[in-house]
């Protein structure tokens, strides 16, 4: 498919069992890339989007409601911050967050479609900010489920899964062996993080995702918020570690540090995050 350049406003819409979720924006570009299709809008109430095999995955004025959530309890809770791994991120908002960090030395960033970046770096500047020219950053396009498999163990302090939904590219990024992987290459005293669908949505790939994470981690939590661009606007990210429950005890001091210019996230918000689990959720997961 040839690059398309559109002009007028129309609503984007991403369809999702006999509903829909869109905005009314214009549609800067589309593009067929060898892993799947990428579009660029723009809209009045978000800024630029991107959207990824019709499916938005982040906009410009709304990308901290996902990227700050995701990232910081596990940064704040995990034991040390030198080695940082991202499966996923090609708009750059997990590794501009996790960098904030100053405790971190080294960031792998893996993503699978260098187009994703190339076309964020042009359309969605902001979102990856300064994170594509820190020296810690180490991006590398390839599957993220061959890195977790051919990495040693005990490799990372903080992994981070930032997949797009569990179809095309990223379905693999919800299976057994990739979580299991994922562990075995986590140290000890680290903390894994992913995000894991819409209790409302997407109930069923929610349930599953999180079960699957409990059998396989010693420690594991659901945690719910909110960002309005994804279907149903109720989203949830899950938290995992080997030790102890440390992604529920932020530390004062990481947090006194990136709190103040988070528009989201902070140790009173995550708390509340964690207590929000619906009781139709917390019923299913005890069965």
């Amino acid at each position: 498919m040839k690059n398309q350049r559109k002009e007028e406003a129309s609503w984007i819409d991403e369809f999702q069992t006999n509903q829909r979720y869109g905005l009314l924006g214009k549609i800067l570009i589309v593009k067929k890339s060898a892993v799947q299709k990428i579009t660029i809008v723009e809209t009045e109430r978000y800024g630029n989007g991107l959207l990824l095999d019709d499916c938005w995955m982040t906009t410009e004025k709304q990308e901290k409601d996902y990227h700050e959530c995701l990232v910081h309890p596990a940064m704040c809770g995990a034991e040390s911050l030198e080695r940082i791994l991202i499966i996923g991120g090609g708009d750059g908002g997990s590794a501009r967050e996790c960098l904030r960090h100053t405790e971190v030395k080294h960031l792998d960033l893996i993503e699978i479609d260098q187009e994703v970046i190339n076309l964020c770096q042009e359309y969605l500047p902001k979102i990856g900010g300064t994170a594509w020219s820190d020296p810690r950053l180490n991006l590398k396009i390839r599957d993220g489920i061959q890195w977790v498999e051919n990495t040693k163990d005990n490799s990372y302090d903080v992994i981070i899964v930032d997949g797009s939904d569990p179809k095309g590219p990223a379905q693999s990024l919800f299976n057994r062996s990739f979580f299991e992987n994922c562990k075995r290459i986590l140290k000890k005293g680290g903390v894994f993080a992913a995000q894991t669908e819409s209790p409302e949505a997407f109930y069923d790939a929610h349930m599953d995702t999180v079960k699957m994470i409990k059998t396989i981690f010693e420690y594991a939590d659901p945690m719910y918020g909110s960002v309005p661009i994804y279907p149903s606007g109720w989203w949830s990210w899950t938290f995992a570690a080997k030790d102890q429950a440390r992604y529920l005890h932020p530390s004062t001091t990481r947090a006194s540090l990136i709190s103040m210019d988070c528009k989201i996230w902070s140790p009173r918000w995550q708390q509340g995050a964690f207590n929000a689990i619906p009781a139709y959720v917390e019923r299913a997961l005890k069965q």
